[in-house]
């Protein structure tokens, strides 16, 4: 049973790294829209918005990133907006309104307004070490010649 299973996974594997499948894959880059919830506002009728969903506070800004997990530099700096997580939408809001919603909250502008470590500069270091090692691994390494001696 056991050499059945192993000659199973073993086919599997093999199929499943064949150079056709990869040859679909492809690394999406670019720029992107991200928002980033940052506080659960209260579920009352001041902060209902369309088809009966309450909105939330959010960081919006755009990023221009690679393969959606390495952010390499902020195009865009983070705004506070309106957000419904149900229906995935964003919503700008006048600076006086939302200055209203911040104190009513007892919320500070500054704590809610800005991007993790990772995504400031967590990005940059990642590819700085991924460029690193692309130049090191390029520069062959040096053969220490041995000289021969007669015994």
């Amino acid at each position: 049973m056991i050499p059945m299973t192993k000659s199973i996974f073993i086919a599997l594997l093999i199929a499943s790294s064949s150079t056709s499948v990869f040859a679909r894959l492809k690394i999406p880059f670019g720029e992107r829209e991200v928002l980033h919830k940052v506080y659960d506002l209260p579920n009352t009728e001041e902060f209902k918005v369309e088809h009966g969903n309450f909105m939330d506070l959010a960081t919006f800004h755009k990023e221009f990133n690679i393969a959606y997990f390495l952010p390499l530099y902020v195009t865009e700096e983070p705004k506070l907006v309106g957000y419904d997580e149900q229906s995935d939408t964003f919503y700008e809001i006048p600076q006086n309104e939302l200055d209203a919603i911040l104190a009513a909250q007892k919320l500070n502008k500054d704590d809610l307004n800005k991007l993790s470590f990772y995504t400031r500069y967590g990005g940059k270091l990642v590819a700085l070490l991924i460029i690193g090692l692309l130049i090191w691994g390029a520069i062959p390494s040096k053969k220490e010649e041995v000289e021969s001696t007669n015994v």
